[in-house]
């Protein structure tokens, strides 16, 4: 076998090249180029060298194309079409750019002396898409070709023509699964940007909605929109929320989150400052308030600002259905909201400290289902509630199938197999299930979190103070969240400062035909929303239309 293969190798051809180590094959790209570097480097008239400036610069990416041509008759004139392959779209490539290009510069029978004016020619005549801009820095060049544009190089010319073609994979409009609702509209936003602003505009089509483009991310380039309503928004608030993004200064921004925490006010609060939707329909109603919005490409979760703490109790259904209704469902919420934080901590406060509070049967049946169980009430109640959290936290991150049966089956067999074994009290279990459910009622996950977060420190203060120590807790919260701002507006508005007037749309959720002002700490230069006398009423005995058409004030 040994001399097979010696004779073999002696058939094979000998190089006389020494291997090349993967350093040294890899140093034409290990060079890094920063954004002020690519700015202050301006494109060259020979297509050569620009060429082999994006090959460098790109790193020779296996995903880039570059497709060289000659325009026109008689050798023409060299040119190229530069782009990246799954950011653009080929068929505009190659029927728009390519084609028109080639068959359009040899039906003009331009040639190599005669295409003075080429370049004008390629871009008012040939190139047939929507949008091209220019580009006359390398920086531009790339940033353009990164983002999906196709890049048209012409020999001769520092300047370089960028048609828009993207032809990325995008993610249709779906119904958002963070915000379910019986009523209302099924659309939700996308990773797509142009589609979330288009979302927006064919429900509010005002020539006064206005979109600015900035970019945020020294190294992902990510473009941001800030969303408004001239007239409404606060010139004021606008510009707040402009200095607040002009001051990110990161690598990268990959979600909104990433803005959202470099834009709040108060970093070290549990409580949200600024409200997250993937709802059209709840952004034009906040919008219409007077407020702001921030659109990241590349995440369906949209920032509005300010946001004060009503807002996270409200829901876009309660504006669907009728008003006594939705007054029923603001109170609930607000009941569970307050279960959720502090329905353990009572429970161990009760039980530890103030006995002589729970009438004699009830107090015989706890004491009878406590007998046996090895802990005090406080470690009872952090078990269960850490093993709950756990297994919600468990079927968030498992596959959709399998999470919500593991979340369910799991709370089920593990709580029923540690009343018999005889580590918690029955009790004890219905008590956290009704803390779970509370806290599911919370239409807004940020705010949820934020109070199973709260609960824990108030159980501490209830295992050594009782009543005393929730209560303390309670207005420690209180005194925190009246202390607070969202750019500059009362976290607890219109509560505290108090606004009468703002009432009809916190605790009660009033008709749509009386609320017919705007929050009062918002929008100040166009406080009505509405006209007046527009309550329905049935027609009189005349034959006439009831309700009034009253007059805006």
């Amino acid at each position: 076998m040994v001399r097979i293969l010696k004779k073999f190798a002696r058939i094979l051809p000998r190089s006389n090249k020494k291997p090349q180590s993967f350093k040294e094959s890899h140093t034409q790209w290990e060079q890094s180029f920063e954004a002020g570097e690519l700015k202050k480097m301006p494109l060259s008239s020979r297509l050569k060298d620009n060429l082999a400036l994006i090959k460098q610069i790109l790193g020779h990416s296996s995903d880039l194309v570059i497709r060289e041509l000659q325009l026109g008759v008689d050798g023409g004139v060299p040119g190229a079409v530069v782009f990246i392959d799954g950011m653009t779209d080929k068929g505009t490539v190659n029927d728009t750019l390519i084609k028109g290009l080639t068959l359009e510069s040899r039906m003009a029978g331009l040639g190599g002396k005669a295409a003075g004016n080429l370049f004008t020619l390629v871009r008012n005549f040939m190139i047939n898409v929507s949008s091209v801009k220019e580009a006359v820095t390398a920086f531009e060049l790339l940033d353009g070709i990164l983002y999906g544009d196709a890049a048209v190089l012409v020999e001769g010319e520092a300047v370089a023509l960028l048609a828009t073609a993207p032809g990325w994979p995008v993610r249709g409009i779906e119904e958002p699964t963070s915000e379910s609702l019986v009523r209302g509209p099924r659309e939700g936003f996308t990773e797509l940007l142009r589609t979330n602003t288009s979302l927006i505009r064919r429900r509010l089509r005002n020539p006064n909605l206005v979109v600015e483009k900035i970019t945020l991310g020294e190294r992902t380039r990510t473009f941001v929109e800030i969303v408004y309503v001239r007239g409404l928004a606060d010139p004021r608030l606008v510009q707040e929320v402009k200095d607040r993004l002009s001051r990110i200064k990161v690598d990268g921004i990959i979600e909104s989150g990433n803005i959202e925490e470099l834009i709040e006010d108060h970093p070290y609060s549990p409580f949200p400052q600024v409200f997250r939707t993937e709802r059209p329909d709840r952004v034009v109603s906040m919008l219409l308030d007077g407020r702001v919005a921030i659109i990241t490409d590349g995440t369906p979760f949209v920032l509005i600002m300010p946001a004060e703490f009503v807002v996270f109790v409200q829901s876009s259904e309660d504006y669907y259905e009728r008003f006594f209704l939705a007054t029923a469902v603001r109170w609930l919420r607000y009941i569970a909201f307050i279960a959720s934080l502090i329905l353990p901590s009572l429970y161990i406060s009760i039980t530890t400290f103030h006995q002589e509070m729970i009438p004699t049967r009830l107090l015989i049946n706890i004491a009878a289902s406590r007998e046996g169980v090895p802990f005090p009430a406080f470690v009872e109640a952090f078990l269960m509630e850490f093993t709950f959290e756990a297994l919600r936290e468990a079927g968030i991150r498992l596959p959709r199938n399998v999470g919500q049966a593991v979340s369910i089956v799991g709370a089920l067999v593990i709580g029923q197999a540690s009343v018999s074994a005889g580590i918690v009290s029955s009790l004890m279990v219905i008590v956290v299930a009704l803390t779970g459910i509370s806290s599911f009622v919370a239409p807004v996950f940020s705010m949820a979190i934020a109070v199973r977060v709260l609960r824990f420190p108030i159980m501490v203060l209830a295992a050594t103070l009782g009543i005393f120590g929730v209560m303390m807790g309670l207005l420690a919260i209180l005194v925190h969240m009246a202390s607070m701002r969202s750019f500059g507006i009362p976290y607890l508005a219109p509560l505290a400062p108090l606004h009468a007037r703002d009432l009809k749309d916190v605790v009660i959720r009033a008709p749509l035909w009386a609320m017919e002002a705007r929050p009062s700490e918002l929008a100040k230069e166009d406080p009505i929303r509405q006209t007046t006398g527009l309550k329905p009423a049935p027609p009189t005995q005349k034959g006439q239309k009831g309700g009034g058409g009253g007059q805006r004030r």
